[in-house]
């Protein structure tokens, strides 16, 4: 497992015992972090923990991999094709063989939560068999399957996902390894049973140039809260039609410009409530945009679920 992870240089281990091992990687946007689990020879889990805007990976291997990622919480871009970007979302299943996890990669909410199984092939074929007799998954044609010519496979939010991976996330210590074991059994057979329409169902990607002037109007809108910009000064200053602008907008970043917008701005105020307590509610409204304290507070306790007050107090 250790040499797997290390051929993406960037992840630096920081902890490590018999059958978990922990790496991190900073740059200057944050960091991140993956806790590794081996479950069975050649099956690994993982999960993922990242506060960043974006990473590089260096990742190469030279082996036969097929790759499960869940999307807990947060965005992951990545690219659908030299000229575009397609994006995975909380509650989505991306399975790819990591043939082309090289590269620049992007959190556009500057956070991504969940959990990754990978299977080294043909080890993981041979000694599952090996240790669970009859047992009818076969690993290379699940590949197959899913990842025909190589390229990435995404499963939007299906109710199923969420039973198999939910209670991943809240396992006991003492019983993590078995655990693991009977969930990774439980997917395979999952991903076995499930019948995919002849017709794939392919969501929409942009190009990069479009994504580059939706990343520039995000930047120009967070770092002048106290402006209202509408979406259609916005569209002629950045020379994109408004409807392509609403949909690629929503498609980076997870919802409306507008609704984006609003819980930018409480965020912040939240952040500023607490670390800055010498300012008034009245003066922080303001720095975000709210010349009327009384909306503000409506904003604030629609978003937050508190009051302004009750929310500095109980911080």
């Amino acid at each position: 497992m250790t040499e797997t992870i290390l051929w993406n240089s960037s992840l630096i281990p920081v902890a490590q015992s018999d059958r978990c091992a922990v790496f991190q990687m900073k740059n200057d946007t944050g960091e991140g972090t993956m806790t590794m689990y081996d479950v069975f020879p050649g099956v690994m889990l993982a999960y993922n923990d990242y506060h960043m805007e974006h990473c590089e990976s260096v990742f190469q291997t030279p082996q036969e991999l097929f790759c499960i990622d869940h999307c807990r919480e947060g965005r992951l871009e990545y690219a659908a094709n030299e000229s575009a970007y397609s994006y995975v979302e909380a509650g989505d299943l991306k399975m790819d063989c990591r043939l082309e996890h090289t590269g620049h990669f992007t959190f556009p909410l500057s956070h991504y939560h969940g959990i990754t199984v990978s299977f080294t092939l043909p080890e993981a074929a041979r000694r599952l068999k090996e240790q669970i007799q009859d047992f009818p998954v076969e690993l290379y044609a699940l590949r197959e399957k899913f990842c025909n010519g190589g390229h990435p496979m995404v499963i939007h939010g299906a109710p199923s996902i969420e039973h198999v991976f939910g209670e991943l996330y809240a396992v006991p210590e003492k019983i993590k390894l078995q655990y693991f074991k009977i969930k990774v059994l439980e997917l395979l057979l999952y991903l076995e049973a499930i019948e995919l329409p002849q017709q794939r169902e392919e969501r929409p990607y942009f190009y990069k140039s479009q994504v580059e002037k939706i990343k520039a109007i995000q930047r120009q809108m967070t770092e002048h809260l106290e402006h209202h910009y509408t979406l259609e000064e916005l569209s002629e200053q950045f020379d994109i039609p408004l409807t392509p602008m609403k949909s690629c907008f929503k498609n980076v970043y997870g919802s409306p410009v507008n609704t984006y917008m609003r819980a930018y701005r409480m965020n912040r105020a939240a952040s500023l409530l607490r670390r800055e307590r010498e300012r008034s509610v009245a003066e922080i409204a303001g720095l975000v945009g709210y010349d009327s304290p009384s909306k503000f507070a409506a904003a604030f306790k629609a978003v937050i679920g508190q009051a302004p007050l009750e929310y500095r107090k109980n911080g």
